[in-house]
């Protein structure tokens, strides 16, 4: 209970929980709908999606400006690899919220807004911050591979030491383990949405659901945050 308080009490905590429901509302609505349950509950629960999904947006309401600003910052980390990953994240993401933001001026009704495109934009821009993400994760699991001497021979070997050396790098680096997690579960996400894969609906918000309780850690126990990120 005290961990939900302290979760509530921060902006992107309040994020991470009504993104684990409204991803929750998703898988749920459509295990009901394919097993042809109450038309009613399913309805409310896609309501409800649709209410958590606009709060979310409400909640994120300027935040393009904040990433854009803290890509300033990133762009003089000296390892060129994280800088450069980072840097051009965080440009994805800052104009994937501005579409988000233009979405949400759409939902209000207070200007006619072109839903579809606009959709279609911020996807891209979301998809494109989560590959820099994501290269960024393999570029560490890399380095860290290399450091500690691990072998591709050590993750089909059944030794004892090879066992040891795997789960110590796993130990000792359970932040890479979370963001790659994190990151590979966000990115089938818009990569669905854009047709370049098709999963259910009910499959995205399973994968929604992990990606947000991987997000969730980080804001329990900090040490789980790869940083920069």
């Amino acid at each position: 209970m005290e961990a939900i308080i302290k979760l509530n009490n921060q902006a992107a905590g309040r994020d991470k929980l009504a993104r684990i429901l409204q991803y929750g509302s998703r898988a749920l609505w459509y295990y009901m709908q394919q097993k042809k349950l109450n038309h009613q509950t399913i309805e409310k629960l896609r309501a409800l999606e649709y209410t958590f999904s606009s709060f979310r947006k409400l909640l994120r309401l300027g935040k393009c400006a904040d990433v854009l600003y803290s890509a300033l910052s990133s762009i003089h980390y000296p390892n060129i690899t994280v800088r450069v990953t980072t840097t051009l994240s965080r440009i994805s993401m800052s104009l994937y919220l501005l579409a988000d933001h233009i979405l949400w001026i759409g939902r209000t009704g207070l200007f006619s807004v072109n839903s579809e495109k606009w959709g279609k934009a911020a996807n891209k821009y979301w998809m494109y911050a989560l590959f820099m993400n994501l290269l960024r994760d393999i570029y560490e699991i890399h380095r860290v591979l290399k450091l500690r001497q691990v072998g591709l021979s050590d993750f089909f070997s059944d030794g004892c030491d090879a066992r040891k050396k795997l789960s110590s790098c796993a130990r000792d680096h359970r932040d890479i383990i979370v963001d790659t997690v994190k990151n590979a579960c966000d990115v089938m996400i818009p990569m669905s949405a854009l047709g370049f894969v098709d999963l259910s609906p009910g499959s995205v918000g399973v994968l929604g659901v992990v990606s947000s309780a991987a997000a969730l850690l980080t804001l329990v126990d900090p040490l789980l945050k790869l940083t920069p990120s």
